[in-house]
């Protein structure tokens, strides 16, 4: 469990509706200055939420989940959840994680569990004494890109996808989706999944490099927390896999995001070797090990699974 960083100043909201020290409750739209205080201590590891919250607001059903925070005795946040299709938490005390995992055991549509490695730990002793079982999970390197960048030869071609090119940029990250999850986005939520990765299109968070009216390389800015960007859904074909193609394009999209970001960061499965080799070789570095856990859809559960956060 990461020490408790000191706060000073962080405005703090409370009312009936958030007893200090008991059990986690729903955030409301007044608590979003406070809770973005709260997740600003620690920008690496918060920056999904914060940028779900950046996106949509601190209550929207584009988060496909409830924002929960924790209260210790003092009345102070010590923790914030997001508890829905994708959950994601970041904790400052035992008791938080012990009250969003009785949260989120009444929660029927919970697809996978991100988080870093020892909170996901403790939250999993907690929340794995009920029937939902895990299905599947993942060891993940979190790593980070900032200043200075190495100098390679500009990629002809990068830019931000069209909507016309959302056929060509859906099935890629289905193939991708699947075989992190096992289970392809277009059977289970076909409707939502094609506009989720319209909606990132229509955003400018999808970038593309196209060879022969085929893409070559892809991208996805998942989160934009201002000070973080979180990259998801990197691609690059095979033909091109190996020979420098991949770090160029990568070296390219991330002088222009550092443009208006400290830091850009991204998660990768422990398995893939050749991502490590390509992220390390366009200059990120380790920071920190996560674990991603995908539950049991139980027979209650809607559609709308894949392995990203946003898709």
């Amino acid at each position: 469990m990461p020490a408790k960083p000191q706060r000073k100043g962080i405005p703090r909201i409370s009312g009936p509706e958030h007893i200090p020290g008991t059990i986690a409750q729903p955030l409301t739209a007044c608590h979003e200055l406070e809770v973005l205080a709260f997740l600003s201590q620690r920008p690496l590891h918060t920056v999904t939420m914060v940028g779900f919250i950046r996106d949509n607001g601190l209550v929207s059903p584009l988060n496909r989940g409830t924002f929960y925070g924790y209260r210790g005795f003092n009345g102070e946040l010590e923790g914030v959840a997001l508890i829905g299709h994708a959950t994601l938490l970041e904790a400052h005390s035992d008791d938080a994680l012990r009250a969003f995992a009785a949260i989120a055991q009444t929660c029927t549509t919970t697809h996978m569990v991100l988080g870093e490695r020892d909170q996901i730990s403790a939250f999993w002793r907690y929340y794995s004494t009920i029937d939902q079982e895990m299905r599947l999970g993942w060891r993940e390197s979190l790593f980070e890109l900032r200043w200075p960048l190495a100098v390679r030869l500009e990629v002809s071609g990068l830019r931000r996808a069209t909507e016309a090119e959302l056929d060509l940029v859906m099935p890629i990250q289905a193939q991708m989706a699947y075989e992190e999850s096992g289970i392809d986005p277009r059977q289970v939520d076909p409707g939502g999944f094609a506009q989720r990765c319209l909606r990132r299109i229509q955003k400018g968070r999808t970038w593309v490099v196209r060879q022969d009216n085929q893409l070559a390389f892809k991208a996805e800015v998942i989160a934009d927390a201002v000070d973080v960007i979180y990259l998801e859904g990197v691609w690059v074909k095979e033909g091109e896999r190996g020979s420098g193609f991949g770090s160029r394009c990568l070296t390219q999209l991330a002088k222009e995001l550092l443009r208006r970001t400290e830091s850009i960061c991204l998660l990768v499965n422990e398995k893939n070797k050749s991502a490590h080799a390509l992220y390390r070789k366009s200059g990120f570095r380790l920071r920190s090990t996560y674990d991603t856990i995908f539950l049991q859809r139980l027979p209650s559960c809607a559609g709308g699974d894949t392995s990203t956060l946003d898709s």
